[in-house]
């Protein structure tokens, strides 16, 4: 009995393509770039199917949607916390508040759910700290902090949806193909 190498390569790599897919899920539930990792799979099947699909427009394609999600995840922070009459420095804060916060909220003993949390806190700690200093006002500086924490959730939905429709575009067409 002969052992089928081929199959066994394709099962192989799109099993890995796949794990990539899910590590690209469980980071956009962490507000990191998972859609990197899915485009990473993208391309390791291309390669292996060539020159069927996903092919060079699949690719390009989730590239732009790659680099458009971290052009608006660099945004959203300042938008968020200037939309409510904060400072830029109170943007810069909330984006590295929620960054410290993602890994400090690591310790909380609730997978994913604990970085979260942490990243929440940290954007809205960060962003009030900043506000309350310049503005000596608690209650608006809670304000514009809110306005970090809606950004930051609005840019983990986004990129989730991204990593979804990514993942569910490439699933569909490996199947189609």
């Amino acid at each position: 009995m002969e052992i089928d190498w081929q199959a066994v390569g394709s099962f192989g790599i799109l099993s890995l393509a796949a794990l990539l897919c899910f590590l690209g899920f469980i980071l956009s539930c962490l507000s990191l770039s998972g859609t990197w990792s899915v485009l990473a799979a993208t391309a390791l099947v291309a390669w292996q199917r060539w020159p069927d699909f996903p092919g060079i427009p699949t690719l390009i394609v989730f590239l732009l949607l790659c680099i458009g999600v971290e052009v608006l995840e660099a945004m959203a922070a300042s938008w968020g916390v200037q939309k409510r009459g904060g400072s830029r420095v109170a943007g810069w804060a909330a984006l590295g508040g929620g960054f410290l916060g993602m890994i400090l909220g690591g310790f909380i003993p609730v997978p994913i759910i604990g970085n979260l949390i942490g990243m929440i806190l940290g954007s809205f700690g960060c962003a009030f700290l900043v506000e309350h200093a310049r503005l000596k006002k608690a209650e608006h500086a809670a304000h514009i902090a809110t306005g970090a924490v809606l950004a930051r959730l609005a840019v983990i939905f986004l990129k989730l949806g991204v990593t979804v429709l990514m993942t569910f575009v490439l699933a569909i067409g490996i199947a189609l193909t």
